[in-house]
Order: structure tokens, then C-alpha cells, then sequence
């Protein structure tokens, strides 16, 4: 299976990936609105067994093969635990 990948210059490290290239009627029109125009970046061949930096290609291909795309977003960053509220009573 071949993907072509777009990233959104709007939502830093968001990526959506398309099963075929420029098929942007795929996306749900609020998500194309949020994301802006999206640039693409590289096709790549989603053989089994290949591995993604940050996404598992048996998704991803799941997704194409249903939707048409794959969404990839920003890693979630651990809270960092000097902003939590510690709880001041005293």
C-alpha cells in the first residue's frame, strides 16, 4: 500500500497521510478548514512490517483503506511536574 504525507502549516508536527496523492475531499471538511492547506512531504510504501517513527503501520494502513487517510498528531509531552498544584494549605 502506498500513502502520500502532507503536514498542516498551521498544527506543528499534525501530518496527514492519504491513500491517494492530492485526494484532499477525503478529509471531514472542519478538519481540511483547521489544518489549512497542507503541504506534502514524501510517499512512502506501507509494506508489512515496516516501521513508522511515530505511528503503527498496521493503523495507519487500517485507516487508508477505510477513511482514505491516517491523521498522525503531535506526541503527547509528559506534564511537567514543577507546574502542578502542590497544594499550598498550610
Amino acid at each position: 500500500m502506498h500513502a502520500y504525507v502532507y503536514k498542516s502549516p498551521r498544527k506543528a508536527d499534525t501530518y496527514v497521510y492519504l491513500a491517494a496523492r492530492d485526494d484532499f475531499g477525503r478529509l471531514p471538511e472542519a478538519l481540511a478548514a483547521e489544518l489549512g492547506p497542507l503541504q506534502f512531504v514524501l510517499d512512502v510504501v506501507l509494506a508489512e512490517g515496516r516501521t513508522l517513527a511515530r505511528e503503527d503501520v498496521d493503523v495507519v494502513r487500517e485507516n487508508l483503506a477505510v477513511r482514505g487517510f491516517h491523521l498522525q498528531l503531535p506526541p503527547r509531552m509528559a506534564p511537567d511536574p514543577m507546574t502542578q498544584d502542590w497544594g499550598t494549605d498550610a
